[in-house]
């Protein structure tokens, strides 16, 4: 497996662990003030600069976000308060049309603070320029989830048949250990589709 094999694998497996693990903060990066796009979004505003946001945008919005941009840079003149009014509706309009560009709900914009660590710790190694740390940390993280479901269903399975009731907790058991494993077998093979 060549390394660029490997580092996408690796970040379809954080994406994968980041959903699995932390389901109840779906969202609570690109649309978090300590996420990577809004601090972005406000430098952006203070120069007076828009074009380093545009990637973040579909083709199809950059129009809008240009219009938004120079908007909110207008208002933003007439006083404090418009300014603040105006930037917040400028990076309510910079964020939800990024998450639509994902395919993702906009649902507000998150404080700082929300993003789960795992977050952090990507944006972190591309800010440093090296994934060893955090491919070891989604590594350890993976085989111990694994891990963890596989002792909880193999211990229940030894009782599964002696009633009902010992049976449905095997099961249960069972499908969050065999849930998990689909899981990261499709993110593994969906990676691997899409490169042939």
């Amino acid at each position: 497996m060549n390394d660029r094999r490997v580092i996408t694998t690796f970040f379809s497996c954080v994406s994968l662990v980041v959903g699995l693990l932390f389901m109840s903060t779906a969202g609570a990066h690109c649309d978090s003030y300590d996420g990577p796009i809004i601090p972005q979004a406000q430098e952006a505003l203070e120069t007076g600069d828009v074009q380093p946001l545009l990637k973040w945008v579909e083709p199809e919005h950059e129009a809008a976000i240009v219009a938004a941009f120079d908007r909110a840079r207008s208002v933003s003149e007439e006083s404090p308060a418009a300014k603040d009014l105006a930037e917040l509706w400028f990076l309510e309009t910079f964020v939800r049309l990024h998450r639509e560009g994902e395919g993702a709900t906009y649902t507000g914009l998150k404080p700082a603070g929300v993003m789960p660590d795992f977050y952090q710790h990507a944006d972190a190694a591309l800010a440093e320029g090296s994934v060893d740390k955090l491919a070891d940390e989604v590594g350890n993280t993976i085989a111990q989830e694994v891990r963890d479901r596989f002792a909880v269903a193999h211990e229940l399975q030894a009782s599964a048949n002696k009633s009902t009731e010992d049976g449905r907790k095997f099961v249960k058991a069972y499908v969050d250990y065999f849930h998990f494993i689909e899981a990261l077998h499709y993110v593994l093979e969906a990676d691997h589709h899409q490169h042939h």
